[in-house]
């Protein structure tokens, strides 16, 4: 199928998810990341803010800070896309696109800070390979070449297909993606 239309089919079914059916979703897949090795040896973990139903990142940020962790949240300017530290979610304000983001004062961080990436996206398949909204931004920003960052696709069971996704070069595969359902170990 081609990206356009996954990518129309995928979002129409998140739109359409209840606040219920997001929340339940959303904590089952938290708990999942949380159990993972990559977030217990992160020092430094990039998350987003959730916009249209993506699946939630709040208990994530809780956990990372109760365990010590920087959190970086992604903001956008101009065409990239750069991280900032926050301090909790009081930290973050209304920005592009009316997503969350950080202070735009505050000090930006590259692709190679982050032991862990959060990485959300309209579809993954099970290589690794994610759909986005079509910007380019994350794509961007992880081809950092000192990006050393575990990356981990987050979202809900039904945004990871068993089809292959349409990979192209720049695309970056993900190392992990976590659902409310399964936690699927991408091989290299």
């Amino acid at each position: 199928m081609p990206k356009r239309s996954l990518r129309q089919q995928i979002l129409a079914r998140r739109r359409a998810l209840s606040h219920d059916q997001w929340l339940a979703s959303s904590r089952l897949a938290e708990q999942r990341l949380l159990s993972l090795e990559e977030f217990a040896r992160a020092d430094c973990i990039a998350l987003y803010a959730p916009a249209h139903n993506e699946t939630d990142t709040n208990g994530i940020l809780e956990a990372a800070f109760l365990a010590g962790k920087r959190v970086l949240y992604p903001a956008v300017c101009g065409e990239r896309m750069v991280f900032r530290q926050v301090e909790g979610l009081k930290s973050l304000a209304e920005g592009s696109f009316g997503i969350l983001e950080p202070c735009p004062t505050g000090i930006d961080h590259h692709a190679d800070e982050p032991d862990l990436i959060v990485v959300p996206g309209v579809a993954f398949d099970l290589g690794g390979h994610r759909i986005g909204y079509g910007k380019g931004y994350y794509d961007r920003f992880l081809q950092h070449p000192g990006r050393n960052a575990h990356l981990v696709g987050l979202c809900h069971d039904f945004q990871l297909i068993d089809g292959a996704i349409p990979a192209e070069e720049h695309d970056i595969r993900m190392e992990v993606v976590v659902t409310d359902q399964r936690v699927v170990h991408v091989e290299r």
